[in-house]
C-alpha cells in the first residue's frame, strides 16, 4: 500500500511540473499570444465564425480557473481598507469611460456604433491577467485580486448602467439580457471558484488550478481568434479611419495605466499597492467585452474592443519593466503586505 502511495504521489508530482512548465512556456508568450490570437482571427474570417457560441462557455471557464486562487477571507481583508479598491474603480468605471465617451465624440461624432465601442471598452471589468502581471511584478496579490473579483461581480450592473447613462436610447441594447450574460459567463464562474476555494480549505490553489492554468491561456486564444474572425471583415483592408481608431484605443490604454501609477503615487501607497493599481487601472477584460460586442451590439461596435487586443499583453509587459525602472523593486522576503 505504502509503495502504491509513493507511486501514486511521484505521479502526481511529475504530472503538476508538466503543467507548471506549460504555463509558464505560456506567461513568456503572454504578449504574442493575443496578437497572433487576432491575426488568426482575421485571417481565418467565416471559418471560426460558426464557433462564435462557444465564446462564453470557455469565458466562463477561463473565470473560473482564475477565481480558484482566492477565498473569502482575503477578500474580507481588502475590504476592511477599502480605498486602494475604490480609488481603482473610480479609475476603472468613471474617469475612464468619461474620457473614452469624449474622445470618441470629438473624432467620429456621426458614428453611434464607433462611440458605443469606445465606452464598452471602458467600460468592462479590469482584466483577469492583471493577477498574472501583478504576481510577475510583486504587486499586492490580495488587492489584486479582490478588485478583479469586485469588478467582476458588479459588471452585470455597472456595465448596462454606464451605457444607459452616456449613451441613452442612442443604441438600442437588451440591458436584461447583457446582464444575465454577465451574471452567467463571469459572476458565478466567479463564485463556484471562491467556493470551492473555501471548501478546500485552499488546496484547490495547489491541485486544480495549477492544470487548469494552461487551458485557461489558451482559452483565452480560442476567444480572441473567434471574436476577431466575428470582425474580421472590417480588419481586410486597413483605411485611415480604423489605423486612426487604433491609435486611440493605444493612447486611452496607455493613459489607463499611467493614471492608476499616478493614483497610487499620490495617496502615498507603498510599491506592492502601486504594482497592483497599475496593472488593474489599465488591463481590461477585453475578452469578455469582445464577445458583449459580438452577442448585444452591431459589429462594428466590436472593433474598438478587438483592436485593444493588440496592445493588451504588450503594454502589460511594458508597463512592468516600466515599474521596475521607477518603482524600487523590494528583494523578496516572503511575506505578503497589506494595504
Amino acid at each position: 500500500m505504502g509503495f502504491h502511495q509513493a507511486f501514486a504521489k511521484a505521479n502526481e508530482v511529475q504530472e503538476m511540473d508538466v503543467f507548471a512548465k506549460v504555463n509558464k512556456s505560456l506567461e513568456k508568450i503572454m504578449p504574442l499570444l493575443t496578437p497572433s490570437s487576432v491575426a488568426i482571427g482575421v485571417l481565418t474570417g467565416s471559418h471560426l465564425q460558426p464557433f462564435a457560441f462557444l465564446s462564453p462557455w470557455v469565458f466562463a471557464f477561463m473565470t473560473f480557473a482564475g477565481s480558484l486562487g482566492s477565498g473569502f477571507k482575503e477578500f474580507a481583508k481588502v475590504l476592511a481598507r477599502p480605498l486602494p479598491l475604490l480609488v481603482n474603480l473610480m479609475i476603472l468605471h468613471v474617469i475612464m469611460p468619461f474620457i473614452a465617451w469624449g474622445v470618441a465624440h470629438l473624432f467620429y461624432p456621426d458614428d453611434v456604433h464607433v462611440i458605443t465601442g469606445f465606452l464598452l471598452a471602458a467600460l468592462i471589468p479590469t482584466g483577469i491577467s492583471s493577477f498574472l502581471w501583478s504576481s510577475i511584478y510583486m504587486g499586492n496579490v490580495a488587492l489584486t485580486l479582490s478588485i478583479i473579483l469586485l469588478d467582476t461581480m458588479i459588471s452585470p450592473l455597472v456595465v448596462p448602467f454606464g451605457m444607459y447613462v452616456l449613451l441613452g436610447a442612442k443604441v438600442e441594447m437588451d440591458t436584461w439580457d447583457m446582464m444575465q450574460g454577465l451574471f452567467f459567463m463571469i459572476v458565478l464562474p466567479s463564485l463556484a471558484g471562491m467556493l470551492l476555494h473555501h471548501l478546500s480549505r485552499g488546496r484547490v490553489k495547489q491541485t486544480l488550478a495549477p492544470k487548469l492554468s494552461p487551458f485557461s491561456k489558451l482559452g483565452m486564444g480560442v476567444v480572441v481568434a473567434i471574436n476577431s474572425s466575428m470582425v474580421s471583415n472590417y480588419f481586410q483592408a486597413w483605411d485611415a479611419k480604423l489605423f486612426g481608431m487604433a491609435v486611440l484605443v493605444l493612447l486611452l490604454a496607455i493613459l489607463g495605466y499611467l493614471l492608476g501609477w499616478w493614483m497610487a503615487r499620490l495617496f502615498g501607497w507603498e510599491r506592492d499597492v502601486i504594482v497592483a493599481l497599475t496593472f488593474n487601472s489599465g488591463m481590461r477584460n477585453i475578452s469578455a467585452g469582445a464577445v458583449m460586442a459580438i452577442t448585444y451590439f452591431p459589429a462594428t461596435v466590436a472593433l474598438p474592443v478587438v483592436l485593444g487586443m493588440l496592445f493588451q499583453q504588450t503594454l502589460a509587459s511594458t508597463f512592468g519593466k516600466f515599474l521596475d525602472v521607477v518603482e524600487k523593486r523590494p528583494q523578496p522576503i516572503g511575506k505578503e503586505v497589506a494595504q
